[in-house]
């Protein structure tokens, strides 16, 4: 008598790994409730830093349920990584005036204008900190500054098209050098740079593209 032969297992479809908490961006009222917690997890970090973020304060800050909070963000990294990313999302487009100069410059206003914002730069001095010794939440402000780098990236770009900046000049790299030392002012010394600060940044940044301090090796 001939064995009937055993029939293949079906496969279903491979599911799909979770995505990490905090990344999958909702809709409604799942909309409302994560601009509330990323809020409240803002003012926290403005007010008492890193070390005093909880989750559970943080939930009765945005007046939503604990569990929903643990469920969604799952740590206090995921919940900062979050929040960075909002903040990225939400910043000001870029501004373009025609020149080089002009537009960063208008990139160097921002950046003060952010940096001597109350909540704002103590926000950002929290999460640096927190950044230099917990690898998520650098990762996550690495991610932050890619973003808004990568948004006036363009300025660079045109810049190099009309001629006013020597050809194979890493965009990136000026638009960074704008915002470096204003970040430096702030870490330093505490205080929020000044107008003065913000136009030498800018100056200072064009000043050695021009130079061909940022071209690249052929």
């Amino acid at each position: 008598m001939t064995a009937e032969p055993v029939p293949e297992p079906v496969l279903g479809p491979v599911p799909e790994s979770r995505p990490e908490p905090g990344t999958v961006r909702p809709g409604g009222r799942t909309a409302r409730v994560r601009a509330a917690v990323l809020r409240a997890a803002g003012d926290v970090l403005a007010e008492q830093g890193f070390a005093h973020l909880d989750l559970a304060d943080v939930a009765r800050r945005a007046e939503v349920g604990k569990t929903t909070v643990y469920r969604r963000w799952g740590s206090v990294t995921g919940l900062v990584a979050d929040l960075l990313g909002d903040m990225a999302e939400q910043s000001l487009p870029r501004t373009e005036t025609g020149s080089v100069l002009g537009d960063l410059r208008a990139n160097a206003a921002l950046v003060r204008r952010t940096l001597a914002d109350p909540r704002q730069g103590a926000l950002f001095r929290a999460v640096i900190a927190a950044a230099a010794c917990d690898e998520r939440t650098g990762e996550a402000l690495r991610r932050f500054y890619e973003v808004r780098v990568a948004e006036w990236v363009p300025c660079v770009e045109q810049g190099v098209a009309r001629g006013e900046l020597p050809a194979g000049t890493d965009p990136a790299e000026v638009v960074r050098a704008v915002s470096a030392p204003l970040y430096y002012a702030l870490l330093t010394s505490g205080a929020a740079p000044d107008q003065g600060a913000a136009e030498r940044a800018a100056e200072a940044a064009v000043a050695a593209a021009r130079a061909g301090v940022f071209v690249g090796e052929v």
